[in-house]
């Protein structure tokens, strides 16, 4: 069997060109075209900017995490792509299977907490320095959904809007809308998703199977009836696998503190999940 050996590098090589794709398309959000003109680049850097320090923040949360249970784990591999975002996020890879369910819980949890705690200042920043337009939007433009989170903030920032009133994000608080959208995908309790890690910890094999079973039957419904772009991630969570590997000791329970901070991801989840992430007018 050949190994494939990873190239010394790889993850600056990567974390670079995912800056540079982000950055271009915080460019082509902002209204300037950088194949065009290559300085525009520098309009890109405040959503640039933002993301990739959630998304590094996220996965410092799981690797560091890991370093402090001494559990073998990669640096972020982030991913560049052609999209309106310029990525399609990072990850990393643990290497060594996980001892017992409270480093499991651990590991899957300090990730999306990590990335949440970001988040909120960040997008209180970015709503309060976004515009409002009394005019109704474009005849084809992008719509985005609003979870219960970005709502409340919205809220206590701009209060009750008038009718017709619509709000033009900052591109900080773009990024911290994607940093919401990305907390609540890795929190959907299914295989081996943060949120798969969290509720395996929590009620064990049988019932993290059930659940995953039922959930990929909510995100096909969803794929349905609201957005399609559910039944791509349905496929993609049937290819990776609904199955969680056990850890060496499947048998040690969590202590009260960590279910009580799984009521607390459980809550994260249910304010930050958007039925109808994006919509076309």
């Amino acid at each position: 069997m050949v190994k494939f050996k990873v190239p010394k590098g790889i993850h600056l090589f990567l974390f670079f060109l995912t800056l540079i794709s982000t950055t271009a398309a915080g460019s082509f959000q902002a209204g300037y075209n950088p194949l065009v003109s290559p300085q525009s680049l520098i309009k890109g850097l405040p959503f640039s900017l933002t993301l990739m320090f959630i998304l590094l923040s996220h996965e410092l949360g799981h690797y560091f995490a890991s370093r402090y249970h001494g559990v073998s784990a990669t640096l972020p591999y982030f991913l560049p792509a052609p999209s309106l975002i310029g990525t399609f996020g990072a990850f990393i890879k643990i290497k060594d299977p996980m001892p017992n369910k409270r480093v499991l819980f651990d590991v899957g949890i300090a990730g999306p907490l990590t990335g949440v705690i970001v988040c909120l200042p960040i997008l209180i920043y970015g709503l309060a320095h976004s515009k409002t337009i009394i005019t109704p939007l474009p005849a084809h433009g992008l719509i985005l959904g609003e979870n219960l989170l970005f709502k409340i903030l919205t809220y206590l920032i701009w209060g009750h809007l008038p009718p017709n009133t619509n709000i033009v994000l900052h591109p900080m608080a773009f990024a911290g809308w994607i940093g919401l959208f990305v907390t609540a995908l890795n929190l959907i309790p299914v295989g081996q998703l943060d949120g798969g890690h969290v509720t395996y910890a929590l009620l064990g094999e049988y019932l993290h199977a059930k659940l995953s079973q039922s959930m990929l039957i909510i995100l096909v419904a969803l794929g349905i009836f609201t957005w399609q772009g559910w039944l791509i991630w349905a496929v993609l969570l049937i290819l990776l696998g609904l199955e969680h590997p056990p850890p060496v000791d499947s048998e040690s329970p969590l202590d009260f503190k960590r279910k009580c901070v799984g009521l607390i991801a459980l809550g994260i989840f249910v304010l930050t999940f958007t039925p109808t992430p994006f919509g076309m007018q």
